[in-house]
């Protein structure tokens, strides 16, 4: 057997370097390595002979064998329960809520008589209780262990065999048999590895709790993305109540699919209708604010996205996003002044989507456009108007996917107008279509 190796690994993305490096060539943060002891990973040695190959056609596989978890909204993100040996991370910023979620669901899964392990490695079993007793968390189903040892962890994990196993957070697993600190890359790794290997082997579905970086992402090894099932993430504010959990891979699922939360004293509640939530404190005849039906995941959902231009009193102009990309917001800008020869080279511009939703798809475009120009001449588009579509560089207005689930959205909403791009698609709604091919027509019926 070859002698370990020491390797440099970067502790952010988990690039790996002969030697030490300022700067990572793959994130680009500089001070990120640390040295490490390259070993073989255990889960890589020689494996024991499994069951023979069967052919695709005779693999039976049944939705039964989903487990509910009696949350809608978890349920939909993961795309109808949990899959037996399944393994999901879910990260997100500290103090966002993953804990409370994960223990909100472990009571709903032990109220099916079956134990719940769920595994603290920073916490200790009397902060669990206590954050057990505010969210209603009391089933004697939720077995708690504090320990960190990832053999420990197996070895309660098939003493026990639960049908769920929650590990917070995988950060704090280490494994003996490697010399690198907690937290390591090849730790995180290593960890990661051994017990995903025994979540599939033993058909036990397994949650992973990931801290993030000062970016967003998830920390440690790029690989551990790979390695799970699916990848989910916590979003939301701490200053907003709503929380989104957004699935970012799923291999049993649709991607990008979200759920909403409210965070109250009593834990996370369930937004069924998030429509009506983002749009319930929106101001009416208010120049700058349009409505857009995004589609997130499967599901559509009206936001409020407004718009503020003003004049600017400095030689260089703002423009601010929130919720936004700003460079599609800077195209948009230069697409308006070159196509409708109006002027925004000389304005601040500032964009907000309310609620505290970020929007990714191109589909707001229409809906940006719509806002910026209301606010700078100063006219309120109708409240009772949705606006969706992509613009091009040549102002053109390009369709978009699910075009008719939206309107039906804004139907369900109690929108009686939708401005949408012009394409040969037959939209049956309640509600009257209006069609534009560029943004010259949209400027004619806008503010009708």
């Amino acid at each position: 057997m070859k002698e370990p190796k020491n390797n440099f690994f970067c502790q952010i993305c988990g690039y790996k370097s002969s030697k030490w490096l300022g700067r990572c060539p793959s994130c680009g943060d500089w001070n990120t390595f640390a040295e490490e002891i390259s070993t073989p990973l255990i889960s890589q040695r020689a494996l024991k002979e499994s069951a023979p190959p069967v052919p695709l056609n005779l693999v039976s596989v049944s939705e039964s064998e989903r487990l509910p978890i009696g949350m809608r909204e978890f349920d939909r993100v993961l795309g109808g329960g949990i899959v037996a040996g399944s393994a999901t991370l879910i990260g997100g910023e500290p103090g966002i809520g993953k804990s409370t979620l994960l223990l909100q669901m472990a009571e709903r899964l032990a109220r099916t008589d079956k134990p719940i392990l769920y595994i603290s490695g920073e916490e200790s079993a009397k902060q669990i209780k206590l954050r057990g007793e505010r969210i209603g968390a009391k089933s004697p189903n939720i077995l708690i262990l504090t320990a960190s040892d990832t053999e420990t962890i197996i070895l309660h994990i098939q003493k026990i065999k639960p049908a769920v196993v929650i590990i917070d957070s995988i950060q704090t697993i280490y494994s003996p048999e490697i010399s690198s600190a907690p937290g390591s890359v090849s730790q995180v790794r290593e960890a990661s590895e051994r017990l995903i290997t025994v979540a599939k082997t033993s058909d036990i579905p397994i949650f992973l709790v990931g801290h993030v970086t000062k970016d967003g992402s998830l920390a440690g090894p790029k690989v551990l993305e790979h390695m799970v099932d699916t990848v989910l993430y916590f979003e939301g504010d701490h200053n907003n109540l709503y929380r989104i959990v957004r699935s970012m891979k799923n291999r049993f699922g649709p991607t990008n699919e979200i759920g909403v939360f409210e965070m109250r004293g009593e834990g996370l509640a369930e937004i069924t209708n998030p429509s009506d939530i983002f749009l319930a404190q929106r101001a009416l005849g208010v120049p700058g604010s349009v409505v857009v039906p995004s589609m997130e995941g499967s599901r559509p959902i009206l936001l409020e996205l407004q718009a503020l231009v003003s004049h600017s009193n400095f030689g260089i102009p703002k423009r601010t996003t929130i919720g936004f990309d700003p460079n599609r917001v800077s195209l948009l800008v230069a697409v308006i002044d070159k196509i409708l020869r109006v002027p925004l080279g000389t304005h601040d511009i500032f964009i907000n989507v309310a609620g505290g939703i970020r929007i990714e798809e191109t589909a707001a475009d229409l809906g940006i456009v719509a806002a910026m120009l209301s606010s700078l001449n100063d006219r309120e588009i109708s409240p009772r108007t949705a606006v969706f579509g992509e613009v091009g560089l040549a102002g053109e207005v390009r369709g978009v996917a699910q075009a008719e689930l939206r309107v039906r959205e804004a139907a369900r909403m109690g929108f009686n107008r939708c401005i949408v791009p012009k394409t040969k698609e037959n939209i049956a709604a309640e509600v009257e279509i209006i069609k534009v091919g560029n943004i010259g027509e949209l400027l004619a019926v806008v503010f009708r």
